[in-house]
């Protein structure tokens, strides 16, 4: 199973030094993923949470692929709505052949209205926008000789029953966000029954946790996978892997965008998590 990182790419501490420190942390801690955010108007209802400088994920990881030479670079997730798939297929398969293959491309419809309103996007329509976008990328990137002939993976992201149906149709693999274990189990589950309905194969499992370390255990039903003590977050990679994860990424982010001027907690619990789950050097 490999490891990935969210790495944070905006609020009041990020700038280019920062997000070049990130890249080179991660990287040299043996990670085999680095992903970044996905927001291009910066309205109320997203500065609440993401505030600026934020910076666009496509042209950041474009950036970050000349600066790292080990780590795959994705999108966790890109809001499919926001650009046009023929953009959104180019940027992509630009980016993929820069990195020398890097490059996975995770999606999802998107939460903030007033960014729907500002891009003048219809917010109601997102998820069959998301799905017309997605068979119009996979058409682009059928036309090799114009897009480049090697594979990019798509995530798909979702955690409502069309969410996870959209995984199994047009995705490579489901992508759910900051879930609990229990929560996730029985997903999983549904997944492969959604899969069979469809009679299709059932996509790869690749979630994305929190990873908030604690001196003490956390209880409880409600405790989000990645949280707790360092054995309670080697031992929720352990049991994702044994669910069939084939890519976990760590989400450190708890929400405070101050944290943002301070990446150096992070890394700390980041350097734990190598430590002790011995992430892979490829």
């Amino acid at each position: 199973m490999k490891i990935g990182v969210n790495v944070l790419n905006f609020g009041p501490g990020t700038d280019p030094g920062v997000l070049r420190n990130w890249a080179r942390t991660v990287e040299d801690l043996g990670f085999d993923l680095l992903m970044v955010s996905d927001h291009i108007a910066v309205t109320p209802d997203v500065a609440r949470q993401y505030p600026a400088p934020f910076y666009e994920p496509f042209t950041t990881l474009s950036w970050l692929a000349g600066i790292t030479t080990r780590i795959r670079l994705g999108t966790t997730v890109l809001i499919a709505p926001y650009r046009h798939p023929l953009l959104t297929a180019r940027m992509a398969a630009n980016l993929n052949e820069l990195s020398d293959g890097r490059f996975v491309l995770g999606v999802g419809v998107g939460w903030a209205r007033q960014e729907f309103a500002a891009l003048g996007v219809p917010f109601e329509r997102r998820g069959r926008l998301t799905d017309e976008h997605l068979r119009a990328v996979r058409a682009a990137w059928a036309d090799t000789a114009d897009y480049g002939n090697r594979s990019i993976p798509i995530w798909v992201g979702g955690h409502s029953d069309a969410g996870l149906r959209r995984a199994v149709r047009l995705g490579d693999a489901w992508h759910p966000l900051r879930c609990t274990m229990p929560w996730l189990r029985e997903a999983v589950g549904r997944l492969a029954a959604l899969a069979d309905e469809e009679a299709l194969p059932v996509p790869g499992f690749a979630p994305r946790i929190v990873l908030r370390t604690t001196t003490a255990p956390v209880e409880g039903s409600q405790r989000l996978a990645g949280e707790g003590t360092i054995d309670q977050i080697v031992d929720d990679l352990e049991q994702l892997r044994l669910l069939g994860a084939e890519t976990v990424v760590l989400d450190p982010y708890g929400g405070d965008p101050r944290e943002t001027r301070h990446p150096q907690a992070a890394w700390q619990a980041l350097a734990e998590v190598a430590a002790r789950f011995q992430t892979p050097r490829t």
